[in-house]
């Protein structure tokens, strides 16, 4: 395949995810229809599953999209200081920030595709472990820094995840503050904890 005919596939998909990103952010994925995405691209059903063969495919890209997006943000804001616990908090943050100014954007990523069961769980998860691998880094950097001590940094990760995603579901179903507007309290309690975890004895952990 050429150079151009390469360029101008990756362009009609960019093009295909783009009009996806919205009709599943709108309707969910068990309501989006491909017929719409079509009309918003000048498609054909048949050329749409040229470039992704089903719907959950397309579904599954449009997430990938997405998580790609998130996690450069993050590893962006997270390079900017030599920090390595402020770097991990600032990816925290960045993201925050990011599915604050994106609400259709935060509603598909949590939970616009519940309808397809444990396939969209396996790839929640998939795209969640991405982001947690950057808070992993820095944590570990933070840990040999001597900023954090001796602390289960996997196990860490999965608590600023489960509270980030509690935080965005807060906001999009019960009316809560923004993800924006909780950064700054949540990153002080994240922090604290892992302050508290790390000087805390076997012994006073049991009592």
């Amino acid at each position: 395949m050429s150079t151009t005919s390469t360029q101008q596939r990756n362009e009609t998909r960019e093009r295909i995810l783009e009009a996806a990103e919205a009709v599943f952010a709108d309707n969910g994925y068990h309501d989006a229809l491909v017929d719409e995405i079509g009309k918003r691209t000048s498609m054909s059903k048949g050329g749409l599953y040229f470039h992704f063969p089903s719907k959950e495919d397309l579904f599954f890209a449009v997430m990938d999209r997405l998580a790609n997006k998130l996690v450069r943000r993050a590893e962006k804001a997270a390079s900017d200081t030599d920090n390595p616990l402020k770097a991990a908090e600032a990816a925290l943050e960045s993201v925050l920030k990011a599915l604050s100014t994106q609400k259709r954007l935060a509603r598909l990523l949590v939970t616009q595709g519940y309808s397809m069961g444990s396939a969209f769980e396996a790839k929640r998860a998939e795209v969640f472990n991405r982001f947690a691998r950057v808070i992993v880094e820095k944590l570990n950097e933070a840990k040999s820094a001597c900023q954090i001590g001796e602390v289960d940094v996997e196990l860490a990760s999965r608590v600023w995840l489960g509270a980030l995603n509690e935080v965005v579901v807060h906001w999009l179903f019960s009316d809560g503050p923004s993800p924006r507007d909780s950064a700054q309290e949540l990153k002080k309690l994240l922090v604290s904890s892992l302050m508290s975890a790390s000087t805390l004895s076997e012994g006073e952990i049991d009592s």
